[in-house]
């Protein structure tokens, strides 16, 4: 498992970023965009001034996304034809007539989004789940990260243990992560985390989510953008679901769903791989979109394992993820670990889950 920063590091870089962050409404009218020399700027109308900002390579795809303007030509006309880019995005600005949250960090557009975005940030977020994590016994935070793209919290309980062979011990965890930039939900998803190597896989089963959706943002009758506070209503809102965030926390290592993990990695032990070993990565990096030094890394850890199982692809790939180039990527490979374990059984019957009572509170993050 990638290790990211310490604790303290994380708070210090959320205590960081909150100090420097802004958030806007913009009618689209009010906005401009422009070019010069490979940097885009987006200009927001005040009003009685202007404001103009950077756009980071996130926000340039969602423009792209938004406007209808296929990202490989907005790249090349960025390169190769800014005038062209402008007159396109400030021509779409105009005919869309939409709002758009903007989210800014830094002086530079990190996120455009919807005005019904809904922010759940990080902060937050940490403050609600940390003090539950720090009560639950056993529980440890493995790993810790925050990116361009989300905040990761990986936990595990080192109580939780169990063996899938002899000297082959795991333990059961979960991720928390969070994306303050319109890339994926806040999702709680199971871990388990293998001692012998110390690798991660998330499994692909009994995740639970919750969307960035609410009701529009403060609808102000006017053509300029403004700068966005904290509403209080939808603090109160945020404070209630943060507070079913923590309940979820609580119980989100379960027994019962980690010796089904348990079981089904037992399984696929004895899943021999349909092909040589250097084809199954092959195919492997066909469905899942694995670079050439990613497949060759999952390919060592497989030949250097000898366990040419079902079992010892999944261990091979998240054993790759500790040579990923960067923490979000790691934290795929450990997802694809799971995704093949996930994969069907020739021949074989669903694994069921046990008979039992499913709360309002899973059933609302669920939803």
């Amino acid at each position: 498992m990638k290790t990211g920063r310490t604790l303290q590091e994380l708070g210090l870089e959320l205590q960081k970023q909150r100090s420097v962050r802004q958030d806007y409404v913009a009618d689209s009218r009010s906005l401009s965009f422009r070019t010069e020399e490979g940097d885009s700027k987006l200009a927001l109308n005040m009003g009685e001034k202007m404001l103009e900002f950077g756009v980071n390579p996130l926000a340039h795809q969602q423009i792209s996304t938004r406007l209808g303007i296929p990202l490989k030509y907005y790249q090349r006309m960025q390169k190769e034809a800014p005038a062209l880019l402008d007159a396109n995005v400030n021509n779409w600005l105009q005919q869309t007539r939409d709002r758009r949250m903007l989210r800014i960090m830094d002086g530079n557009v990190r996120a455009f989004l919807s005005d019904r975005y809904r922010r759940l940030d990080n902060l937050e977020l940490c403050a609600a789940v940390l003090p539950i994590i720090k009560d639950m016994k056993g529980a440890v935070i493995e790993s810790c990260e925050i990116t361009d793209a989300h905040l990761y919290l990986k936990v595990i309980n080192r109580r939780m243990k169990a063996e899938v062979a002899v000297g082959d011990a795991v333990q059961a965890g979960f991720v928390i992560s969070n994306s303050e930039v319109g890339l994926g939900h806040l999702t709680i998803e199971p871990m388990i985390y293998r001692l012998v190597c110390k690798n991660g896989m998330i499994c692909k089963d009994f995740s639970q989510k919750k969307r960035h959706v609410g009701r529009q943002v403060e609808n102000y009758d006017t053509d300029t953008a403004y700068e966005l506070y904290s509403d209080e209503t939808l603090a109160q809102d945020d404070k209630a679901f943060f507070m079913k965030v923590a309940d979820t926390v609580r119980c989100a290592v379960d027994e019962s769903k980690f010796m089904l993990t348990v079981g089904k990695m037992q399984e696929a032990m004895n899943i021999p791989l349909d092909h040589q070993p250097m084809q199954e990565v092959e195919l492997l990096a066909d469905r899942f979109n694995l670079t050439e030094n990613e497949q060759g890394d999952i390919f060592r850890q497989l030949f250097i394992s000898g366990d040419n199982s079902r079992y010892g692809l999944l261990n091979a790939v998240t054993a790759a993820s500790q040579n990923a180039a960067d923490y979000e990527r790691a934290t795929e490979l450990e997802r694809i670990g799971g995704e093949i374990l996930a994969l069907p059984v020739k021949g074989a019957a669903p694994i069921a889950l046990p008979a039992g009572k499913v709360t309002p509170l899973r059933k609302e993050l669920a939803s």
